[in-house]
């Protein structure tokens, strides 16, 4: 925070806390000093007059202690713009005890699973640890993949067998712990308006769904010359680039012929994020195991 938005929120603060102590003091000096009155505010409502007593002096001590306490609090804790508090807390640092407490605690069970492999984990036996493993991933992956992983637009299904980068544990704890950037350059500049809807009439054809069988014949050459370094000849997909399999009507961005074409047309980009500085190697095991149990139940 600059000087002057810290200096602005210290003034502001301290100005309200002390308004709000003048006003509650100038108030009860103006009253009687008496503890009640006969003299009303002159209106009723409903047959009741409210008569102008001062606040029970109980109810005023309590304002007062809660305008030393907000002080007290001030000068302790952060609230006053860049002024962190006599005692240097942070959240941050709340918040990183509290994960050193969880670890001391839960380590020695996340390491009784993690030295099982993912298969063994799959196990009735093992069940505790695929449960944390499943509240984990909820916590840490259902954002984009869903609560079921399930998936969504430009966001893997979890539960079925088609993988981008492969579907064994191994390959799926790489996939967690470092991330995935996959990249799919656009072509639209490169094969016209004209090209790009062809070569999707020939990449949806590879599925079988519905497509120009002429449009189809005149893109699969430029498929050919253009797609194979990373789909492969086959176009079943290159698994060490995570280019996926045209054959199989299985669909990141939609299988429609125009978001087919928007696809070859301005490309795709999907970033996997890396967690292995978020969550320690036991806590990526155990999520491993449970995204590996959902396509091998």
């Amino acid at each position: 925070m600059s000087a002057f938005w810290s200096a602005w929120v210290t003034v502001i603060t301290l100005a309200v806390i002390l308004g709000c102590t003048w006003l509650l003091l100038a108030t009860r000096k103006s009253q009687p000093h008496q503890d009640t009155t006969e003299e009303t505010l002159g209106h009723a409502f409903d047959g009741i007059e409210e008569y102008d007593n001062p606040l029970p002096k109980w109810w005023f001590q309590m304002f007062i202690g809660t305008v030393i306490f907000g002080l007290v609090y001030l000068v302790l804790y952060p609230g006053l713009g860049n002024f962190q508090g006599l005692l240097g807390w942070t959240s941050t640092n709340q918040w990183e005890e509290e994960i050193r407490h969880a670890d001391e605690v839960y380590q020695p069970v996340f390491a009784k699973y993690a030295a099982l492999p993912a298969e063994e984990l799959l196990k009735p036996e093992n069940a505790g640890g695929l449960k944390m493993g499943q509240r984990m991933f909820a916590n840490n992956c259902s954002l984009c993949h869903g609560t079921a992983a399930t998936g969504a637009h430009g966001f893997p299904n979890l539960t079925d067998n088609d993988w981008l980068y492969g579907g064994d544990a191994a390959t799926i704890k790489t996939s967690i712990a470092e991330g995935r950037n996959g990249g799919m350059p656009p072509w639209g500049a490169v094969l016209g308006e004209e090209g790009v809807r062809d070569v999707a009439n020939y990449v949806l054809s590879l599925s079988g769904a519905e497509a120009d069988a002429v449009g189809a014949e005149r893109g699969k050459g430029q498929f050919q010359a253009l797609c194979t370094a990373c789909h492969g000849a086959d176009a079943k997909g290159l698994a060490v680039l995570g280019a996926p399999d045209l054959t199989d009507d299985v669909w990141l961005y939609g299988g429609s012929f125009e978001k087919v074409a928007h696809s070859i047309r301005n490309g795709r980009n999907g970033v996997m994020p890396a967690h292995k500085d978020l969550l320690s190697d036991d806590k990526i095991h155990l999520i491993t195991a449970y995204v590996y149990s959902l396509s091998n139940k």
